[in-house]
């Protein structure tokens, strides 16, 4: 495995000194944004496809530090209802997918967006519930209508650039557990798995583990996202795991993302990365910061140096004691 960093946590710094910056940290690989939510204050797609000398620039500055591109990032809701928003970030992502190819980044990461409840609606639309019925009528919607022939028009797209999709599972969008992302794959083919965050399943009551498990057995690991939750034992009886506090008040949220370490212990982490070498994931794990509680630099060098230690890096030898 390789240890990798998602970029926009420079994204204030200047490119080069954001490049060095995270080569002086021993890493090996970045994950850029493209647009989106991350935005593309260091790549955007428009300007390096169309000038190959910018393009070329662009790689040098990568590779001549000793960094690879692991996946490049453009998260967005490409099913918003409202068509705006819907075709902005849709054509993000195919962009992004036809930079990659250029690239020979083998990964886009992105959601799977979330629609509304009809074909007017204003805003997404996430059920959380089987009953009353409405519920059920407006995933089955969702799904038949919009989910599926979205992701399967772009996995088509994907799949002729060799370019696999990392989605994000993640609350609030369709796909966003492993059942919900394996059940787009099924429709839609191998083009689709995940970028995995294991902070995202901590918050849903999801085991990291069990879920590397469940995606890795069938292959559906594209990328790995490293970032950690704390669960507050006391706030989480009164807001539950749907907490829709904002992030800032993190006194009183019944959850909150921390730097790798501060929300589980280096045993959870050594367990995380030994289930994804089980499963034969032995791509890059991608630090992402969003603690509220440290800066982006001690946030950032405490992730890197919690990872170290339980990062798996050599080949597999044989088993010289069978």
């Amino acid at each position: 495995m390789k240890l990798g960093v998602f970029s926009v946590l420079f994204a204030q710094k200047p490119f080069e000194e954001a490049l060095d910056y995270i080569a002086s940290k021993g890493l090996q690989a970045i994950e850029i944004g493209t647009g989106g939510y991350p935005g593309n204050a260091h790549c955007d797609p428009d300007v390096l496809l169309a000038d190959e000398s910018k393009l070329q620039a662009f790689k040098e500055a990568i590779s001549s530090r000793g960094l690879t591109i692991s996946a490049l990032s453009c998260h967005g809701n490409p099913l918003h209802p409202q068509k705006a928003i819907a075709s902005e970030h849709d054509a993000i992502i195919r962009k992004t997918i036809a930079l990659a190819a250029k690239l020979g980044v083998p990964v886009v990461n992105t959601f799977s967006g979330c629609p509304g409840d009809h074909e007017d609606a204003k805003y997404p639309n996430w059920p959380v519930a089987p009953w009353p019925n409405d519920f059920q009528d407006i995933l089955k919607w969702q799904w038949e209508e919009k989910v599926i022939p979205y992701w399967t028009e772009i996995a088509k797209l994907a799949t002729e650039h060799n370019i696999k999709i990392g989605l994000e599972l993640h609350g609030g969008f369709s796909v966003h557990s492993p059942a919900t992302l394996l059940r787009l794959r099924e429709a839609t083919g191998d083009a689709i798995g995940a970028n995995l965050d294991p902070s995202h399943m901590w918050w849903q009551g999801i085991d990291p583990v069990q879920a590397i498990q469940i995606l890795g057995r069938a292959g559906a690991i594209h990328h790995f996202h490293a970032k950690d939750t704390s669960i507050d034992p006391v706030n989480i009886n009164h807001h539950g795991v749907t907490d829709m506090q904002s992030y800032a008040l993190m006194l009183d949220r019944a959850w909150q993302f921390r730097t790798v370490g501060y929300g589980h212990d280096m045993k959870v982490w050594a367990d995380i990365m030994s289930a994804l070498r089980l499963v034969g994931y032995d791509y890059v794990v991608s630090i992402e910061h969003e603690d509220g509680l440290m800066s982006v630099d001690e946030g950032f060098t405490k992730a890197v140096q919690n990872l170290q230690q339980v990062l798996i890096n050599e080949p597999l030898g044989e088993m010289w004691w069978v």
